[in-house]
């Protein structure tokens, strides 16, 4: 644990130099007449993520937190299995979003996470992958008009155009 923690906290601060150093290429300052800069969110955001990093850092080489004093292993066999199930169903969902599109890959992905790796009950399962796809679709395509990749299955939404659009 006390190495994953180092090695976390800088990896993010990286992360956070590299956002704050893309943001540079908009204004990050104050622009007259029109408020903040477009970059000014990301790189202050960037930066604060940095601040948290250091932050970690200091308490990690003071050992302050539980976790820069433990000596305990950051994953065991169990949690190694967990992580390949869920990233490779997550791998398999996305690729599947441009096969079958969003509004059938993600309540796949949903029925087999929920059921198989969080053993929920049907009931509930059910339930929430038959409802994400339809606030899905009217969030994103009816009300932000953003449309998700539907793959082969695009033909079956254009009665809900003709209704909504």
């Amino acid at each position: 644990m006390r190495v994953a923690e180092l090695i976390m906290a800088v990896v993010m601060a990286a992360f956070s130099l590299a956002i704050m150093w893309k943001a540079t290429e908009l204004p990050v300052g104050w622009v007259k007449g029109s408020g903040p800069g477009a970059g000014a969110f990301p790189f202050w955001l960037g930066g604060a993520m940095l601040a948290c990093c250091v932050a970690m850092i200091v308490r990690w080489v003071r050992r302050t937190s539980t976790p820069s004093r433990s000596r305990a292993t950051y994953m065991d066999r169990r949690a190694i299995q967990l992580f390949i199930i869920g990233a490779g169903s997550l791998a398999a969902m996305i690729g599947a979003l441009h096969v079958i599109g969003v509004y059938f890959a993600v309540p796949l992905y949903l029925i087999f996470y929920m059921r198989y790796v969080g053993h929920h009950g049907w009931r509930l399962v059910a339930a929430v992958a038959a409802v994400t796809p339809v606030v899905a679709f009217f969030f994103f395509e009816i009300a932000l008009k953003i449309e998700l990749p539907k793959g082969f299955t695009e033909p079956m939404f254009y009665p809900l155009y003709d209704i909504f659009l």
